[in-house]
């Protein structure tokens, strides 16, 4: 169905092609998942596919790229749209219409699909994906998750033969994202739909993929053959190599199956029941709640100075961020940082939030779960007062956020939005790193320096529309770390990416918190839950349904509990690193 011959792309004067000398065939019918660190080409090589690479992304192709028998070379994207159905990895770049209804039909009406075809086939998808009550709904409303199932769905509609998806479940709760694979796996098995897909959060996906492949090497083969050397891989996979379980288990059942002495081991060890600490080596005693034993961090005598030009929420206002660590004094300011009182918050019709409670003291890490349009943005958007309070009570630092002047809020808080591109408008990564230097008053180098930290390998005169979703995130992040703001809010950190970059924003995180600063991150990405929070918070339908130490609240919840979880029920160990440690 699809053929890749010697195909290298190469964008503009880089030294190194992105793709060098692919040579695979993808079989008709077969759901194959693409996988790498960030920034190896996986993008690119879907682009490929549906001819955007080159005719719109430019670059230089070289080699033949042939799907169902047409050459991209001299198919364009129009030409391909009856055979590819395509969603990238930013689902508002995808939309053309303004509700969900209009935007499910509107590739079916371009194909000219006849009326009656057209109302069922929207109809199906509406039931398939779970976006019946949002049929009428303006797609600027709904929720990042929301917004990628409408994405999804509207490449469904008109039955391609070929979808090609990157990062289809990248803002999805654990349950669409679920929901989304079940459809995928439907089509390829009743349909002979053949899906190529790239996804980070293998954890997810791998157990449903007939073939993998693996980039920048271009090995092609069974999911469990190419896991056992793949620099990138699931949790499970992570625990059945350190266990020394062949073959490698890719699913929890499989994985519980082989699990039995590994438990014994682990039960010899610490035969208490106990709760598990975010970054320990292994479960503690229960103590609840551990606040860390720092006073909040409050601006210092850099208080005076104007303030910093770029907002968290983007260019056109809002809280930027703004902290330097050599000026900050530790003083007994307040007791939380974050004091949140039976917040409300209505959006037009909505109801986003109703009787929110939800205190976080200097040092803690807190992370908001819960299904998408549960209302964890909104909360976030309050906390940094680009949303105001319907009713009940926001402080932060004992200020208001939305009533507070932006130049004082600067130095409480910092927002990275789920668009890092709301954040980025320099022409180069160089130029994005010396005005946040600027802004926070940060020794030169700062923001560079984390940078590389996070994301090892951009280059300084490389245009931030040329990265990855993983390395815009990444440079968002260091961006608004750059500032070390006392409190920092994070809303969806680890979209695009790999496990790699992940446990280098981990670790920095860490740093941060005990120093003192507090961190809420909005999160459906329940490994980094299970690693780095100190507390779990789950919103449904915009109330607070549980709060609690991360162990508690996710061992005892199927959906946002991590695989190491799942596999050692009913011990409450949740990653593979705490496991190394106790072994």
């Amino acid at each position: 169905m699809i053929r890749f011959e010697n195909v290298s792309v190469r964008y503009g004067d880089e030294a190194e092609p992105t793709l060098r000398d692919l040579d695979l065939t993808v079989p008709e019918g077969e759901l194959v998942l693409l996988v790498g660190p960030s920034g190896v080409g996986k993008s690119t090589l879907l682009s490929a596919v549906s001819g955007l690479v080159p005719h719109f992304t430019g670059g230089t192709l070289s080699g033949r790229v042939t799907v169902a028998g047409r050459d991209t070379r001299t198919h364009r994207p129009r030409e391909l749209a009856d055979v590819v159905g395509t969603v990238g990895q930013d689902p508002l770049a995808h939309f053309v219409t303004d509700t969900v209804e209009d935007e499910l039909a509107y590739g079916m009406e371009s194909l000219g699909l006849a009326p009656g075809v057209m109302r069922r086939r929207v109809e199906e998808t509406l039931d398939l994906l779970g976006l019946a009550e949002l049929r009428d709904r303006p797609i600027a409303t709904l929720s990042g998750g929301q917004q990628q199932r409408v994405a999804i769905g509207s490449v469904l509609t008109p039955h391609p033969e070929v979808l090609v998806l990157d990062e289809p479940t990248s803002a999805l709760d654990p349950a669409a994202a679920e929901d989304v694979l079940a459809v995928l796996q439907r089509l390829v098995h009743d349909l002979g739909t053949t899906v190529l897909l790239a996804e980070h959060r293998l954890e997810r996906v791998v157990q449903y993929a007939d073939q993998v492949i693996l980039l920048p090497e271009g090995l092609m083969g069974p999911p469990a053959e190419i896991m056992s050397v793949s620099p990138v891989h699931p949790p499970v996979v992570a625990l059945g190599r350190l266990a020394g379980w062949k073959p490698l288990p890719l699913t929890v059942r499989d994985a519980r199956r082989v699990a039995g002495d590994l438990r014994e081991r682990l039960e010899n060890r610490y035969p208490r029941t106990a709760s598990a600490e975010p970054g320990g080596d292994a479960p503690a005693e229960p103590t609840g709640l551990r606040r860390p034993a720092v006073e909040p961090l409050v601006d210092g005598p850099e208080a005076g100075k104007p303030a910093a030009r770029r907002s968290a929420g983007g260019r056109g206002g809002g809280v930027s961020r703004f902290w330097r660590r050599d000026t900050a004094v530790r003083a007994p300011a307040f007791d939380h940082l974050v004091d949140v009182a039976a917040l409300g918050v209505r959006r037009g019709r909505v109801e986003a939030l109703r009787r929110v409670d939800l205190r976080v003291g200097a040092g803690e890490t807190v992370a908001l779960m819960g299904r998408n349009g549960a209302g964890k943005s909104t909360l976030l958007n309050t906390l940094v007062g680009t949303v105001a309070a319907t009713s009940g009570t926001v402080l932060v630092s004992g200020r208001v956020p939305h009533r507070t002047d932006p130049r004082e809020l600067i130095r409480q808080v910092g927002l990275v939005p789920q668009e890092p591109r709301d954040l980025l408008y320099a022409d180069t990564v160089g130029a994005e790193c010396s005005a946040a230097d600027s802004d926070a008053g940060a020794a030169p180098g700062t923001c560079r320096d984390l940078v590389s930290e996070l994301l090892p390998g951009v280059a300084d005169d490389t245009h931030p529309r040329d990265l990855s979703e993983g390395q815009r995130l990444a440079l968002a992040l260091a961006v608004v770390l750059t500032g070390r703001p006392p409190l920092l809010l994070l809303d969806e950190p680890t979209r695009g990416l790999d496990y790699a970059a992940k446990a280098r924003l981990v670790a920095h995180l860490r740093g941060l918190a005990a120093d003192g600063h507090a961190i809420v991150l909005a999160t459906h990405d329940v490994e980094l839950a299970a690693e780095l929070a100190h507390r779990v918070v789950i919103l449904a339908g915009g109330e607070v349904v549980a709060d609690g130490p991360t162990a508690e609240v996710v061992v005892s919840s199927p959906a946002f509990s991590p695989q190491v979880a799942k596999i050692l029920a009913p011990r409450p160990w949740l990653t593979v690193e705490q496991v190394r440690g106790a072994l």
